[in-house]
């Protein structure tokens, strides 16, 4: 049966980001994600885990200048120094909360930049980072993500990403496999997952085109968790969904998964 994650990023938004944890407690997860969380205490959002007993699975390297629209850096030339500071963050992040799992965002491209020139970027950041990351047993994950919600964006398919993991060669870089951006960008979800399962060590779910709850949307979602049951995925999936109404109104295809 698959093990889900609450992304208290996009879930639980009625409430405070610290007393997510609670809730999601309270829903039935036993792990939680999210994007950023480096502007609360690590050792307050540790106190939330541990009171909890939630395990944090993934967050994200910092991005760049979010609010400016920067989408992560690790694909923009010029920006190495930054990167390497971010990766320097993450860890003392992923330390604190016994974090296995970091996701670096490879950033939206500008049109002036070379994409060959990115690309160079692109795989010399990620394994320096993955060298960073392994005495500390973290994995780095790479993540294609649509290009209709995020213009310009450098990764945005399974195939590029599986040929930078294995150009790189890193026992510690992995795919994070999201069905919402794979569907938006190429579909054939159960092939794409079969086909890269040796790859992927996260996954994440939300259904298009609104990228709402499992149960609103294109996506056959019952059908979906089948498969990945049966191909013997034991990876987490995470929840990085918008709730249609209330998170706790869009939780009713959770109820058979609940542990």
């Amino acid at each position: 049966m698959p093990k889900f994650a609450a992304n208290l990023t996009m879930m639980f938004n009625e409430l405070p980001f610290r007393a997510r944890f609670a809730a999601a407690r309270m829903a039935g997860f036993r792990a939680v994600e999210f994007l950023f969380p480096y502007g609360h205490d690590a050792g307050l959002l540790l106190t939330e885990m541990e009171t909890h007993g939630l395990k944090v699975v993934l967050f994200n390297l910092p991005p760049g200048d979010w609010e400016a629209g920067e989408r992560g850096i690790a694909a923009l030339p010029g920006r190495e120094a930054d990167f390497e500071r971010s990766v320097t963050a993450a860890i003392e992040y992923a330390k604190t909360l016994d974090c296995k799992q970091l996701h670096a965002m490879a950033g939206i491209l500008p049109p002036t930049v070379d994409p060959d020139l990115a690309m160079s970027t692109y795989i010399n950041n990620l394994a320096h980072a993955a060298s960073e990351l392994k005495p500390h047993g973290i994995t780095l994950l790479i993540e294609p993500i649509n290009t209709r919600d995020m213009p310009g964006y450098f990764l945005s398919r399974t195939e590029e990403a599986r040929r930078v993991i294995e150009g790189i060669g890193a026992d510690n870089l992995k795919l994070q496999f999201d069905i919402y951006h794979r569907q938006m960008m190429q579909g054939n979800i159960i092939h794409g997952i079969s086909g890269n399962l040796d790859i992927i060590a996260h996954m994440q779910i939300a259904n298009p085109p609104q990228r709402l709850d499992p149960s609103a949307g294109e996506i056959n979602y019952d059908y979906v968790f089948q498969m990945i049951e049966g191909m013997g995925y034991q990876g987490w999936v995470g929840c990085e969904y918008k709730p249609l109404t209330t998170t706790k109104e869009s939780l009713d295809w959770f109820e058979p998964y609940k542990r």
